[in-house]
Parts: structure tokens; sequence; C-alpha cells
């Protein structure tokens, strides 16, 4: 494993990840910018009904299901730097051709090959973390990733929903497009001989007597993938377990527009400001599991955050028209707080037993699972919106989600027996 030259204990001193960390940083806030961009644009300004909006999380996870796993395997074998570099620099390019959309019928094409890009870069910047952090970092290296990602929806939403304000939805996404090219412009910074060639670690898992410098069949790399998981009692039953919660959770995940649009028709910022709430409830528990010196199971940590999110989505569905802007803050932040023990938890148990030769080729093949689950569960929520109304449908399905919760409290021990269920003790390198 490559690791940095520092002999601190702390991340921050490893200049490499430090560097890839912030290109990460300003790759999320794009992201969140042109996600309320779009989500405004599609349901304030075009006025689409809740099934079009339900094509925007299709057109986005389509790519992962016919690429995910091929992509993650791939970015095994590739040079994971130069691979990152390359699909920020062409998804910069994309984000621009975005602000050119005129309508539905040009947006998701462009959307859709953008995702098939991202396929390919998720993978690879996991894999490249775990290739330049140490063993003992990597609790900590996931927090980080966390805070940024979950940040990101504090910074964005709040800027994205000024620059609404006083300009237009097209703002946000070119400021989307110039922020991966600020990605792709600091990962060039990034020596190649820094980071070293992730092939080699590759090589070394798999050489072969009798022909060590040949190179192993895509083929094989994803099904030894897929092999891996299904041998992997705890793999398996987290990819299972966090595979139920998506799919109710994508049920109503892209029509909180069709929601707000209801209940306050005025408002176009307010999607915004539960998005911000969210952010800041997901980095108060991140940092507050990151400090915390206790063990607790996976079964307490998975079922929490589905508990909190089912708690809050319920909420949502009982705001009358009119709300004000506090319920939706506080709803938000109990979401962010699920949603932040979530992807903490999940993020961390696919790097920690998962072996580093395989990490692109696991994420690779989580991106297609959940990829399969944004192709049916918006399409439906979004019917279920449009014959039942949105506050039903957020109301039935925050049930749901709790109950999923709560499930994996009351049989955590079942679901995570023990030696498999490492507990593990969050707290501060």
């Amino acid at each position: 494993m490559i690791v940095s030259q520092q002999a601190g204990t702390s991340l921050l001193r490893n200049k490499i990840y430090m560097r890839v960390y912030s290109a990460f940083a300003a790759a999320s806030f794009g992201d969140w910018f042109d996600m309320l961009a779009i989500q405004v644009l599609v349901g304030y300004r075009w006025q689409a009904d809740p099934l079009m909006l339900a094509l925007i999380p299709v057109a986005n996870a389509l790519p992962s299901i016919l690429l995910g796993s091929v992509a993650g395997a791939a970015a095994d074998r590739m040079n994971k730097l130069k691979l990152m570099r390359i699909c920020d620099l062409l998804t910069a390019i994309l984000t621009l051709l975005v602000l050119f959309a005129p309508n539905m019928a040009w947006l998701l094409p462009l959307l859709m090959l953008r995702a098939a890009i991202s396929t390919l870069n998720v993978p690879a910047q996991q894999a490249l973390t775990r290739s330049i952090v140490r063993e003992d970092q990597l609790l900590q290296a996931t927090s980080l990733n966390g805070i940024v990602n979950q940040g990101s929806k504090i910074a964005g939403p709040l800027l994205g929903g000024f620059a609404l304000s006083v300009l237009s939805p097209q703002w946000c996404i070119l400021i989307c497009a110039c922020l991966r090219l600020g990605s792709y412009l600091l990962l060039l910074t990034v020596k190649h001989t820094e980071t070293g060639n992730s092939r080699e670690l590759l090589d070394a898992e798999h050489q072969s007597a009798s022909a060590p410098e040949q190179p192993i069949p895509l083929r094989t790399l994803w099904a030894e993938g897929w092999s891996f998981i299904l041998h992997s009692r705890l793999l398996l039953v987290t990819m299972l377990f966090g595979l139920t919660g998506a799919l109710a959770i994508q049920m109503v995940d892209f029509q909180f527009t069709s929601l707000f649009r209801t209940v306050a028709p005025d408002q176009e910022s307010l999607l915004g400001w539960m998005v911000a709430a969210s952010g800041a409830g997901a980095i108060l528990i991140i940092i507050t599991m990151n400090r915390i010196k206790r063990t607790i199971g996976y079964g307490w940590r998975f079922g929490s955050s589905y508990a909190l999110i089912g708690l809050s989505i319920g909420g949502l569905g009982l705001l009358p028209v009119g709300v004000s802007v506090l319920p939706v803050l506080i709803l938000g932040f109990i979401m962010g707080v699920g949603n932040g023990i979530f992807i903490v938890t999940f993020n961390y148990c696919l790097q920690k037993e998962t072996p580093p030769h395989m990490i692109g080729r696991i994420f690779g093949i989580q991106n297609t699972i959940l990829g399969i689950v944004m192709i049916g569960a918006p399409l439906l929520g979004g019917l279920l919106v449009q014959v039942t109304g949105p506050a039903v449908t957020f109301l039935n399905f925050g049930m749901v989600i709790a109950l999923i919760g709560l499930v994996g409290i009351l049989f955590g021990k079942m679901l995570w027996p023990a030696p498999a269920n490492q507990a593990v003790a969050f707290k501060s390198a």
C-alpha cells in the first residue's frame, strides 16, 4: 500500500491524500450546485410533472447498471489518478452542455452521458483513497470524505439558493462546470510518481508463475468481485440491507420538489434550506462518530440511520400548506444525522472488509446495485405521487423506512453476528 512519507498519524500530514481530497471537495461542492439547479429548473421553471422528475434519477442510474461492475474492474486495472483526471475534465465539458439544454429531451441524454463518466470516477476515487492512506487512517479518511460530501450540502444549496434568488439555475450549472475543471487542474498537481502505479498492487495479488506480466481480463476481475461479495456474509448482508432501505428512500428522493411545490409554491429556495440542514446534521454526526470511544455494532448503526431517515421523511409528509422554514430545517437536520451515520458506516464497512486490490470492483458493484434500484423506484414513486399526492406518499414511505431501521436494530446481532460483526471504535486519530 502506498502511504504518506510523513511518520505522523494525522491524515492531514499526507500531502498526496490532501490534494486528492481537495479535488474531491471541489467536485462534490459543484455537484450540489448542479443538483439543486436542475431540480428547480425542471420542477419550478419547466413545471414538469412527478413522472418527468422521476426520469432524472433514472437517467443518472442507468449507466451504473450497464457499466458499474465493469467500471469498477477497470478502475482496479487502470491508473486511478489519470482516470480521475479524465473523468473530471469530461464531466466539466458535459456540464457545460447541460447548461444549454432547452428541454427534457436534451437534458436526459446529457445526464446519462455524465453519469456514465461517474461510474468510472467513483470506484477510482475510492480505490485511490485506499491506496494512499494507511490501515489505521481508513476511518479518518472515510469520515473526511463524508464531511466533504455532506458539507457541500450546506454551502452548495445555500449559495445556490442565493444565486437562484438573483440569477437563474443556469448560473449554478456553470459554477458546477467551473468547479469540476478546478478539480481536474488540482489533480494535475499530483505527480504520477507520488501516488505510484496501482497496477503494481493488482499484479502482486494475481501474479502467475507462468506468465507474470500477462494482464488479467476484465471479465475475470468482474467475476472475482462478485464472487468475493457472495462469499463474504458481512458484505452480502450489508449490501442487501442497504439495497432494501435504498429501494424505499429512492421512491421519494427526487419528489421533494413535488412536495415543496404543493406546500410552499412560492418558495423555490425551500429545497435548498432542507438540503443545507441535512448536510449540517450529517457533518455533526460524522464528527461525533469519529470521536466516540465506545464500540457500536453494525446493526445499531445501520438501523438507527434508517430509523432517523424514515422519521424525517414521514414528518415531511405531515407539513401543512404555507409551512414556515423552521419545521423543514428540523426535519432536514434529522434526515442528515441518519444519512451521515449510514454513509460513514457503509463506506467504512466496504473499505475495511475488502482487500485493497478489489476496492474498485466492490464499489463498482455497489454502484450497479444502487443503479438497479434507481431505475424502478423513482418511476414507481413518481406514479404514486401523481395518484395519491406527495404528502401521503412521503408519510407512507417514511414509516416503511423507519420499520426497516427498527429491523436492523432488533435483529442486528443476527444479521451481523460475531465474529463477523466487527464493532468499530469511532475515535479521532
